[in-house]
């Protein structure tokens, strides 16, 4: 399927998540900036999908990333974001969002499985999104940190 396809609004992904729920498959949900792609997010990201059936990125729009990374964030616009996110194999579909958290899509899609990377723990996860994911009855699992790789480091380092 073409990436640009699997690029949906919230109400394309609330469709998408239903017909999965008639299937009887397992959607599982994760969510981040994923300002420059490296090998951390592949690795993560891969490991993500195998949790369940179809794997759905909640990406922050280019507002909520200057709001959490400062005025110079994002390098990559949203819409790239979220199709390069979209060209990968683990990926099935990926959907901008415009708060500085995603509690209000978590509890729209109610997925069955949330993934989160190792640098966050279950008492650190936002108590919104927190909420949202246990209204759901959702499954929230903590995927191991890939040490050595991130936006900040590949910028410090592209900078000098």
């Amino acid at each position: 399927m073409d990436p640009a396809a699997r690029v949906m609004d919230l109400d394309a992904a609330l469709r998408y998540r239903e017909t999965l729920r008639r299937q009887g498959k397992k959607l599982v949900v994760t969510n981040g900036c994923f300002d420059l792609l490296h090998r951390g997010h592949a690795t993560y990201l891969a490991a993500a999908r195998e949790c369940g059936d179809a794997l759905l990125i909640l990406v922050n729009s280019d507002a909520s990333v200057r709001a959490l990374k400062g005025p110079s964030r994002p390098v990559v616009d949203e819409y790239s974001r979220a199709f390069l996110l979209a060209s990968l194999r683990a990926v099935d579909a990926a959907v901008v969002f415009d708060g500085s958290r995603c509690d209000r899509e978590l509890a729209v899609l109610k997925p069955d499985i949330y993934v989160k990377a190792g640098d966050y723990t279950l008492e650190t996860l936002n108590p919104d999104e927190r909420t949202a994911l246990e209204d759901a009855g959702c499954k929230i699992v903590f995927m191991p940190f890939v040490a050595g790789f991130s936006t900040t480091g590949t910028l410090k380092k592209i900078l000098g």
